[in-house]
């Protein structure tokens, strides 16, 4: 049934699918489920190339027990008010989106982690606190985001570093992002003239470098344009300033 757990059954023809190379979409509408159960389904169970239904029902039914003994336990409510448990499944939701993406694993935690603070910035002793990882996991995560411009490190008033996550450190990502797609069209370029202009190398090269140039060149107006219109400050109309 949509919305319930799973079904030993629906894992079979989940496997089934993924060893036909079936896009998650494509599974979810045979069985009639949302594409993000499917995606967190088979991320968290190997991934696409180790994925098999029996061991992924039976870590699902581990979880399920581990998740009935821990709420035995009446965990105290929240400060913040929300919902634990459906906070601790959209961050696993949300954490396996990021790893379709092509993210680690645990880069894709510790950006989950930082991104669903309402604060958008933990230190690293923090994330290990909250993610029961060992620092050098924490490190080498970081290490990577900011390799992608997707977290900004930060000095708080106590000389702690923090990692923040807000709306400028995802214009800066895509501005990386389309410049190194620019490195790539510079260098196909020169490919062209190496291999000879004309041969089908070269064209395939010289193709290459047109639709990433484009990409670029695209992806720059969007992030500019979003950035201005999103983030920018809120002009008053004149005659609102006039009747005020």
């Amino acid at each position: 049934m949509p919305g319930g757990r799973l079904t030993q059954q629906e894992r079979q023809q989940i496997a089934l699918g993924v060893a036909d190379g079936l896009a998650y979409a494509e599974i979810a509408r045979r069985l009639d489920r949302p594409t993000s159960t499917i995606t967190r389904e088979v991320m968290r169970n190997g991934g696409p190339t180790a994925y098999r239904s029996d061991l992924a029902h039976r870590a699902t039914e581990r979880r399920a027990h581990r998740r009935r003994r821990a709420a035995s336990r009446e965990a105290p409510p929240r400060p913040d008010g929300r919902d634990t448990e459906a906070l601790r499944e959209y961050t696993e939701t949300f954490t396996t989106v990021l790893m379709a993406s092509g993210m680690p694993k645990m880069t894709a935690r510790v950006l989950g982690c930082i991104s669903l603070t309402d604060t958008g910035s933990l230190t690293a002793a923090e994330l290990v606190q909250r993610l029961q990882v060992s620092p050098a996991s924490v490190s080498k995560a970081i290490a990577f985001l900011e390799e992608q411009s997707l977290v900004r490190r930060e000095r708080d008033e106590r000389r702690r570093e923090r990692y923040t996550v807000d709306d400028d450190v995802w214009y800066q990502s895509m501005m990386a992002s389309a410049r190194s797609l620019t490195q790539i069209v510079e260098t196909a370029r020169q490919g062209v003239d190496v291999l000879g202009r004309g041969t089908p190398a070269a064209e395939r090269l010289e193709n290459v470098a047109r639709f990433l140039e484009f990409v670029s060149e695209s992806t720059i107006r969007a992030a500019e344009q979003a950035r201005e219109v999103l983030h920018g400050p809120v002009e008053t109309p004149a005659d609102d300033v006039e009747r005020g």
